[in-house]
């Protein structure tokens, strides 16, 4: 947009919303202009609307205008989701942050989209309620971002992902149209089932702008293990042996070597990565108190049958929390490897997990590349992490390079190039590996239908779309 252009869309946001939430400073628009792999393209206006109401009339502005819209929650997603490659509008939903409801009869809450998903989870179970999706990032995770991109989590094995628990959305169109979609009950088949659609749509035909919530009891109990193994077979060997047995852990996740590494390097305690230790399996069983030693004894058995070199079982809030503490630390570990990290989500169904940690062996080798690997094993979600540094042009190319053979390789192994995080604009490129021809066109037409002049998150999904990395002022 040109200086006289984004002046006057400015002055026209200031009289919906009030000046003092529209923001045209370098320092906001690269801040709103970014995620949480530190890359973007700086927005040309930031706004922060209020309500609903103030939505629909930005909305409706910049499809008048055909000005870009970008909705923005927590800003934490990896693949582009919320930063504006076309410049224009920047939507930030930061003040719809009010859990509305929790309704403990009918098991549900009712949100506004910028609630923090921790949070949630905190206020349900203060009631005795249960919230399950619980992605790594749920300390600064919003709900909406949740659903926009049908985040999962390590409890997504037994638990499943986020579209299990939305029953209802009230929404924004791009043409600043207010729609409703589902309900408050658990059956509901009157008409097309919008709420799905709109569930994992990445910000591109709606702003979601209220949310119900499903809810279960909490499980009165709950038993946690960690499992060293001298491979990533002998891990995956013990959780085919976990099922087997019956048993459906709530969490189930594997850290590879180079994360173990990692996280022992970062926090300087060799303890975290024994010699002879290539995974570790971090296991959690929940329910009624008479069912959970008996199933943290099966699983302890498994692993040992699977050739664990060490079973620990936490005895104490504290033991536990000090197992989990291990995979909460890997992100922020791994930063502290390179300059940057790029996350790439991918899902392979569950026995081919192996064979994808080989293809990540060839790549690192192939590409000379540092890179981990971890993730929700129990269905198959592995986060392939490439290490690189970002000012080094030869590196980020072989990096950018491997991608593309890594998710071939995962499409090879009948699975999917993103399993939690969305296409955004980093995986657009590679969409017609995961989708046929037919199907990207009927997504196409869906798109038109809900926003017929592209003004909301361009740019997206797509892969005729602006390349990021091609776009004025983007940065990593």
């Amino acid at each position: 947009m040109n200086t006289s252009a984004v002046a006057t869309i400015a002055d026209r946001l200031r009289a919906i919303v009030g000046p003092a939430f529209v923001k045209t400073d370098d320092e906001a628009r690269r801040t709103y202009g970014t995620d949480a792999l530190l890359r973007g393209a700086p927005a040309d206006v930031v706004v922060l609307p209020a309500n609903t109401a103030e939505i629909a009339a930005v909305a409706k502005l910049c499809d008048e205008t055909r000005t870009p819209l970008v909705p923005r929650g927590g800003g934490t997603g990896y693949t582009g989701g919320s930063v504006p490659v076309k410049g224009g509008v920047v939507l930030s939903l930061e003040r719809l942050n009010r859990i509305l409801e929790i309704d403990e009869g009918n098991l549900l809450a009712i949100v506004e989209p910028n609630v923090i998903t921790g949070d949630l989870q905190d206020a349900v179970e203060r009631v005795g309620l249960f919230y399950p999706p619980d992605p790594s990032s749920l300390r600064q995770s919003a709900i909406g971002g949740n659903v926009a991109e049908c985040a999962g989590g390590p409890r997504a094995f037994k638990y499943g992902v986020t579209r299990q628990y939305v029953l209802g959305l009230e929404a924004v169109l791009p043409t600043g149209e207010i729609i409703h979609t589902g309900g408050k009950t658990v059956k509901n088949v009157v008409g097309y089932d919008l709420t799905q659609l709109l569930v994992g749509s990445e910000g591109t035909l709606a702003i979601i702008t209220r949310i119900i919530l499903r809810l279960i009891p909490k499980p009165p109990a709950a038993a946690t293990l960690r499992a060293r193994f001298p491979s990533i077979a002998h891990a995956v060997d013990a959780v085919s042996r976990l099922i087997r047995a019956r048993v459906v852990p709530a969490s189930l996740e594997l850290l590879d070597r180079d994360s173990l590494d990692a996280v022992a390097a970062a926090y300087d305690d060799e303890a975290l990565a024994p010699a002879g230790t290539a995974a570790v399996l971090l296991i959690e069983v929940d329910g009624l108190v008479e069912q959970v030693g008996a199933e943290a004894d099966r699983v302890e058995t498994a692993c040992r049958e699977a050739g664990a070199s060490e079973v620990i079982r936490a005895a104490t809030t504290a033991e536990r929390d000090e197992i989990w503490q291990l995979r909460r630390q890997v992100s922020f570990a791994l930063r502290t490897v390179s300059s940057l990290k790029i996350n790439h989500d991918v899902v392979v169904p569950k026995a081919r997990v192996p064979e994808l940690f080989d293809l990540v062996a060839r790549i690192k080798h192939e590409f000379g590349l540092k890179m981990s690997a971890f993730g929700h094993v129990g269905d198959g979600n592995i986060h392939v992490n490439m290490l690189v540094t970002a000012d080094d042009a030869a590196e980020m190319a072989r990096a950018h390079e491997a991608e593309g053979v890594l998710f071939r390789g995962v499409v090879a192994l009948e699975g999917a190039i993103t399993g939690e995080h969305g296409v955004g604009f980093s995986k657009a490129a590679y969409l017609d590996l995961a989708l046929d021809a037919p199907t990207i066109a009927l997504l196409r037409r869906v798109k038109q239908a809900f926003d017929p002049h592209g003004v909301l998150n361009p740019g997206k999904i797509f892969p005729d779309e602006v390349a990021a990395a091609d776009a004025p002022g983007f940065w990593r």
